[in-house]
């Protein structure tokens, strides 16, 4: 081995250097040089040939060599892996200075943020939410809740019929008739919300479509004080916790006796004011203890379990809630209506 060999080897490996561009290709590079079957080692090898004096010193040479090498390997190997940094940080730079992008992001809409909160409540007191289908036979939707063919209480209540027996419903209490028909005669406690449909004239608090939650509970010795205690509840949850409840006689055909709920105006505090026409009350929904008639038609003994039902009208609930005095609003997806209410809790 010369001298001169051993200079050849490292400019030869500053010239391969100069054109390796990624880590695969140094880490080869470096194998083919200080590898175990690379050329130091091979050079290494021959110096058994030599004499003791010559070994001593092309020893020490080679040993240097192969230390020069290990640094210019290894300061190729960090100007490869800045380069690399340099290049993502060119390709995924972003300008701190600009202004940001901002994101469109909707929200609840009011009438189903009045659904959650209800479905919430009710839930917490032992309910459970059932679902029904939206098109119901004239069975299920007045027959059986007490409203035979020609009673005139149908009247208020007339729908969009698509056929002689089957229509919208007018009403989720049909929700109410299957569960009482499935349960054959067991206790029930749910709430029944969802889309309802009536031939009414659109106008500022009617429409032909709007949402109702109604409430069923059956069991033993259940009565009035546990439905005014349940509503009590609804009302402190959805207008303060400084509401009161009335409750008024009245007459529903599936309910007897049926009462009118009626909630302490909000906004005077029971003292009359414009919003609650000067008697500081304000209409709510309308309950009752379920008529027997109904009981029976849906497989329960009148004698063994009685109930409560009441039916809450999402609308109205929601305008009273939060002031809105169109019940259009709700319908016509204009946004800036729907955006006053992306801070609502």
């Amino acid at each position: 081995m010369e001298n001169l060999e051993l200079e050849q080897v490292e400019k030869k490996v500053e010239e391969e250097l100069s054109a390796v561009e990624d880590m695969n290709a140094l880490q080869q590079t470096k194998a083919n040089y200080l590898g175990k079957k690379g050329i130091i080692a091979q050079m290494m090898s021959n110096l058994k040939d030599l004499s003791i004096e010559a070994r001593k010193e092309l020893g020490m040479k080679s040993n240097l060599l192969k230390q020069s090498l290990e640094r210019k390997f290894e300061e190729h190997r960090k100007f490869l892996e800045d380069k690399m940094i340099q290049k993502k940080l060119e390709n995924e730079r972003i300008d701190v200075t600009l202004p940001g992008v901002r994101f469109k992001c909707g929200t609840i809409h009011p009438l189903q943020k009045t659904i959650m909160d209800l479905e919430d409540l009710y839930i917490g007191m032992g309910y459970t939410v059932a679902e029904g289908p939206e098109i119901e036979t004239d069975e299920n939707c007045f027959e059986k809740l007490n409203l035979p063919k020609g009673h005139p209480a149908r009247d208020m209540q007339d729908t969009f019929y698509i056929g002689p027996e089957w229509l919208l419903r007018s009403q989720t209490s049909p929700i109410q008739v299957r569960t009482m028909l499935a349960k054959e005669g067991k206790p029930i406690k749910i709430i029944c919300p969802g889309k309802v449909y009536r031939r009414d004239a659109d106008d500022a608090t009617h429409s032909h479509q709007f949402m109702q939650c109604e409430g069923l509970v059956l069991g033993k010795d259940i009565t009035m004080a546990d439905l005014k205690g349940a509503l009590l509840e609804m009302a402190k949850m959805m207008f303060g916790e400084d509401r009161k409840i009335r409750l008024r006689p009245s007459f529903f055909p599936f309910t007897e006796p049926s009462v009118e709920v009626d909630v302490s105006c909000a906004k005077c505090g029971g003292s009359g004011c414009a919003m609650c026409k000067n008697t500081g009350w304000i209409e709510i929904l309308g309950a009752g203890m379920v008529n027997n008639n109904v009981l029976r038609m849906c497989g329960y003994d009148p004698n063994e379990i009685q109930g409560y039902a009441f039916g809450i009208g999402v609308e109205r609930v929601t305008m009273l809630k939060y002031h809105i005095d169109d019940i259009r609003n709700f319908y016509i997806n204009d946004v800036r209506f729907l955006n006053q209410f992306k801070e609502v809790k």
